[in-house]
């Protein structure tokens, strides 16, 4: 007799646990169930402020892209007459008066330059002078024609301030859009002078605060700096060739060599900082009256050239710096000659900006270390260029890209490592007084 137990009736077969594929089915569907929908409304006022906030941009990217270029016309103009007629150069003194004169009894405020910018820019007070652009044109424009050593990116981002702040009150914007005008007039005005409109737009959110970055202004800096440069190259400016850096391998030892550099690179840009800063102040001892400080600046300046027995650091010396990236020699002081050229004028309250003249002295610089480190100079005087500038501005990131802009993307980590140990070597302060040190 069979004793087991009756077969049970078939019963349905238990469900199989789903699979991966669907087990993410389902994970999405609930996402989107769960997900509230967007509001049409919500997506509609976003476009319409990204909308407004690029026609305002543009507005003051083509407002500073026609300044920056008018400007480079005046100071190419100026630095070839002074080139071919050079006992202009005695004549820097009474130029100076003469813009000092200007300043001091029609200037107003327009006297306080970039500071005033960032002041505005961090709280909203009075407004940017109208008279600063035309004041600051006819500044550089002086100081570039008679041999003062001086850059342009100041005057670029004054007149630029300026202009869009006109703009800003002629709209009638209130205050917080107002200073979104401004950062992206610094925007417009350095990526226009420059041919960099990413550094441009990178430039104007880093300057603001040390340690700090204000994204959200993104969209208008970024605006105004392309519109600004591609108003400049429209009007038919064209920026020097810079040589590339091709690719460079990645190598513990490079890097190293770079990072060490990179200290040298901010002990240098502290040297500018300091001597200018303090150099302003020894002059304001001595001459209380301001027009009267660039006379004896003037006279400085006439004084070191005499010395040096030629002109190679008065005014902008695009060819030293022209020298140094192609790795043909520059002399092992030149950085030395430029800087103190510079800082004299600058501290006797010429008009212009320390920029370009940081790019030289980075270069030239970078070209005596080369030999020192055993690195190739082109490459190095391509990371002084950019290094010692992100030194003195506290701006690394809008550096870094600038060098990717204007010598390739082949040494890129090394851009990143030259700026980065130079701004963090450097002291807080900076070429900007009225740059802040965020928390």
């Amino acid at each position: 007799m069979d004793r087991s137990e009756p077969t049970p009736p078939d019963r349905p077969a238990a469900p199989a646990a789903p699979g991966p594929a669907r087990r993410t089915v389902d994970r999405l569907r609930a996402l989107a169930h769960d997900t509230p929908r967007p509001d049409p409304a919500v997506a509609v006022r976003l476009v319409r402020h990204l909308a407004r906030w690029i026609a305002l941009a543009g507005l003051v990217g083509v407002v500073s892209g026609v300044a920056s270029a008018a400007l480079l016309r005046a100071l190419r103009w100026a630095t070839d007459t002074r080139a071919d007629h050079p006992w202009l150069l005695a004549l820097l003194p009474v130029g100076g008066l003469a813009v000092g004169l200007l300043y001091h009894y029609l200037g107003g405020r327009a006297d306080e330059g970039n500071n005033l910018v960032l002041d505005e820019i961090h709280e909203s007070r009075d407004r940017v002078p109208e008279l600063m652009a035309p004041f600051v044109f006819i500044g550089n424009t002086v100081t570039m024609l008679f041999g003062g050593s001086v850059g342009r990116e100041g005057t670029a981002l004054q007149m630029s301030a300026s202009l869009a702040d006109t703009v800003s009150r002629v709209l009638r914007l209130d205050d917080d859009d107002r200073r979104t005008m401004l950062v992206a007039a610094l925007a417009g005005g350095f990526g226009g002078v420059f041919g960099v409109p990413l550094a441009g737009a990178v430039f104007a959110i880093e300057v603001q605060a040390r340690g700090r970055l204000r994204t959200d202004t993104l969209v208008p800096c970024l605006t105004a700096s392309v519109v600004a440069d591609l108003v400049v190259r429209g009007l038919g400016i064209r920026h020097g060739v810079t040589p590339t850096t091709g690719t460079v391998d990645l190598t513990w030892s490079l890097a190293g060599k770079v990072a060490l550099a990179g200290i040298a690179f901010a002990l240098v840009a502290t040297l500018f900082v300091d001597l200018t800063h303090g150099l302003t102040r020894l002059f304001g001892a001595l001459i209380p009256w301001k027009p009267g400080r660039p006379v004896l600046g003037g006279l400085c300046v006439i004084g070191l050239t005499l010395l040096v027995g030629n002109q190679t650091y008065n005014g902008l010396s695009l060819p030293l710096l022209d020298h140094a990236l192609r790795g043909q020699p520059v002399g092992d002081w030149a950085f030395l000659l430029k800087l103190v050229f510079t800082a004299v004028t600058l501290g006797a309250l010429f008009k212009g900006g320390e920029v370009t003249p940081l790019f030289v002295i980075g270069a030239t610089l970078g070209a005596t270390l080369a030999g020192v480190l055993g690195v190739p100079v082109t490459l190095l005087a391509a990371l002084g260029y950019v290094a010692v500038f992100a030194a003195a501005s506290n701006t690394p990131l809008a550096c870094t890209i600038m060098g990717v802009e204007l010598f390739g993307a082949g040494a890129l980590p090394y851009f990143a490592i030259a700026c980065v140990v130079a701004y963090a070597c450097a002291p807080p302060r900076g070429i900007y007084r009225s740059q802040r040190v965020a928390d």
